[in-house]
């Protein structure tokens, strides 16, 4: 480590700390302590989700990246997820995310549906949306059905006389 303005000259062997604990021996001689996160890079505690990946008991052994890893997917799938419900709150605008914009973002993602379909969001609502036959018929030219039209037939015409309504039981 030639160049002067890297602290950071050595990884030590912490003597009687514990496990996990690193320490950097910066050039000052101080040593200061970087935990798994910040050597990873993320913002989720990577400490945490190994001691509980042991505690649950979700197998035997748990191997030193696997607590990295599930951290990094984690944050990767958290980071989506704001990103997609703050852009639905946006498009309402609010500067606030609540538990509708969250359920808008993972309902029209394709993917995150796919991941969290059978997953209830309190106070989430539903997707907006009306079926197809319930909406207006358009116009069509020539029928009169439509928005002027009405497809009631005529109490006078001859052919009602016949309909099943018509008939009287004898």
């Amino acid at each position: 480590m030639s160049n002067s303005t890297d602290k950071i000259v050595e990884t030590v062997k912490g003597v009687g700390l514990g496990k996990g604990k690193n320490l950097l021996a910066v050039s000052g001689g101080k040593r200061i302590v970087v935990s798994r996160s910040t050597k990873a890079d993320l913002i989720f505690p990577v400490g945490r989700i190994g001691r509980h990946l042991r505690k649950g008991r979700y197998a035997d052994r748990i191997g030193s990246a696997a607590p990295v890893y599930m951290a990094a997917v984690i944050e990767y799938l958290t980071a989506e997820i704001l990103e997609l419900a703050g852009n639905a709150a946006i498009d309402h605008n609010k500067v606030r995310i609540i538990p509708r914009h969250l359920q808008l973002a993972i309902k029209n993602d394709e993917e995150l549906n796919k991941l969290l379909g059978n997953v209830t969001i309190a106070q989430g609502g539903v997707l907006p949306h009306i079926h197809k036959e319930l909406l207006p018929q358009k116009s069509r030219s020539g029928d009169g059905v439509g928005k002027g039209g009405s497809r009631k037939k005529n109490l006078d015409s001859s052919d009602d006389d016949q309909s099943p309504d018509n008939v009287e039981d004898c």
